[in-house]
């Protein structure tokens, strides 16, 4: 089998962009991705694209409409196509057998069964959605139960490796791609056919093919991995703190060792090393800023670290490894500790109370570079300083409002949406969000960030003036000067000097 068209069930984070980079490097394969929800297709077919992503604009513009379409006929899509990609959603199960811990699956079997019920010749089906290990196994019995005759069906596994705000320069420049499949000659050829759509712009020696059960699994390990060494650098976050150590420079000293390497270390952004990396697209588009280097300083969020450890630890429960369990659930525990720990310090710096007291949250998005909130930690943040009777100001340069009303009054957040809804106000700007505010609470490294007028939002803010740097983003030193109390993660700051008048001079204490 040549392939010739693409299709991709679901058009959300993983789908829309793996797709639009397959048809920007292969002009010869048609790409068609279909979703049920209307709505997100129209965004797609739109000139404001449903999630944020930089260089992801310039591509599907370059695309669209030529071998890139979006599509809510998922039925002619299924029936042309000579490979299909699943990349629906995975959520953790709320309710019933695994609840809070193993993967929902039911998108996967709606899709496997949508496939098999529309299908009418041979098809590549490509698992694209981060699944549990023998997934692949659940769809091909689907498929096999309800195969049409002279209909087969070869199952992949080729789960994506992608960071959103940079997910384009991930999917370009890919460290490796992993395709695993069955050792059969069948399986083989269908490997061999979607590691050729990979090698118009991957070379060959970084696409790794494996089993199909090694595959699944290597996804849900790398993402527990890169959890386990945030949760590690937070947890020693709190040592520092108490011994007067400064955890960006434990992080740099331990990152120089080249057995352990800095990257998903940095407890600040000052210290990440950056690559310039230039990337022509279509001989018109450029890409710019591959940001390596991720930190997470008040916790990990998005959409698959703690999906997929605690995904990891049900398996690892059913399989009998109960030890196993425990070890992958205290990188979580870690996690749930760290955005306690800097909410507890929030509350505490402001005389242990926030009731009647207004704070401004500036990011909300689980990191810069996307407008994604999924576990976001700044979820967490607002959630525990409206408990406590605060009143929230909130700006995100990305984010939408309607998102974070639904994100703060959905009902695992809160018990009283209308009481929520009263006590938050949405800017479009930093210094009107941060104005006659108590205290500032930085929960994204948006860069914009970095280099706002403080003393201008010093003057305007009620005094004493706080700023929380959750992300270790701002220049510490500096703020203090202003007169800002500043408290961050992993290291001891000293407090403003206090001016008072005596008889007409100025007597610093």
């Amino acid at each position: 089998m040549v392939i010739k068209k693409i299709c991709c069930v679901g058009a959300g984070y993983v789908g829309g962009p793996t797709c639009s980079v397959i048809a920007l490097k292969c002009p010869e394969i048609k790409v068609t991705v279909v979703d049920l929800s209307k709505t997100r297709i129209a965004q797609w077919n739109s000139d404001k694209l449903p999630i944020y992503e930089p260089g992801l604009d310039d591509i599907v513009k370059a695309c669209r409409g030529k071998n890139l379409f979006f599509s809510n006929d998922i039925t002619t899509a299924i029936l042309e196509a000579d490979l299909i990609f699943i990349s629906v959603n995975t959520p953790t199960k709320t309710i019933g057998n695994g609840k809070g811990r193993a993967a929902d699956l039911k998108y996967v079997e709606g899709a496997a069964r949508m496939i098999a019920e529309i299908a009418q010749s041979d098809k590549i089906v490509v698992e694209k959605s981060t699944v549990p290990v023998r997934a692949a196994e659940s769809i091909l019995k689907i498929l096999s139960a309800n195969q049409k005759p002279g209909v087969s069906y070869q199952i992949l596994s080729n789960p994506e490796f992608l960071a959103e705000g940079t997910a384009i320069n991930d999917l370009i420049n890919a460290d490796r791609v992993l395709i695993g499949g069955e050792e059969s000659p069948g399986g083989q050829a269908a490997i061999e056919e979607l590691c050729s759509i990979y090698e118009h712009w991957i070379p060959r020696e970084k696409i790794f093919t494996t089993n199909t059960w090694s595959s699944e699994l290597s996804k849900l390990a790398a993402n527990a991995m890169l959890a386990q060494r945030i949760s590690s650098i937070n947890s020693l976050s709190a040592v520092c703190e108490a011994t007067g150590a400064d955890v960006s420079e434990v992080a740099t000293a331990i990152g120089l060792d080249s057995r352990i390497g800095p990257k998903f270390l940095q407890a600040s952004i000052g210290n990440y090393l950056l690559h310039f990396r230039v990337d022509l697209v279509y001989h018109t588009f450029v890409i710019y800023n591959y940001f390596e280097h991720s930190c997470l300083i008040i916790g990990f969020g998005g959409s698959c670290f703690q999906k997929d450890i605690l995904n990891l630890v049900y398996i690892c429960e059913c399989l009998n490894l109960p030890e196993v369990a425990a070890y992958w659930q205290q990188v979580v525990d870690m996690n749930e500790y760290q955005k306690s720990r800097f909410t507890s310090k929030v509350i505490q710096s402001l005389f242990n109370t926030v009731s009647g007291k207004t704070v401004t949250i500036l990011g909300f998005a689980f990191k810069k570079n996307t407008g994604d909130t999924r576990e976001t930690p700044a979820i967490h943040v607002a959630k525990t300083l409206l408990d406590e009777g605060a009143t929230l100001k909130i700006y995100d340069p990305k984010v939408e409002e309607e998102q974070i009303y639904y994100d703060l009054t959905h009902p695992s957040v809160c018990e009283s949406p209308e009481k929520v809804k009263s006590a938050i106000t949405i800017y479009h700007d930093a210094y009107s969000a941060c104005e006659k505010s108590h205290a500032i609470v930085l929960c994204t490294e948006w860069d914009e960030f970095k280099t706002l007028d403080y003393h201008k939002i010093y003057h305007a803010m009620m005094k004493p003036a706080y700023i929380f740097d959750g992300r270790k983003i701002l220049d510490h030193q500096s703020l203090i000067d202003i007169g800002f109390h500043v408290q961050t993660i992993g290291k001891t700051l000293q407090r403003p000097l206090l001016t008072r008048f005596c008889g007409g001079n100025s007597c610093v204490h």
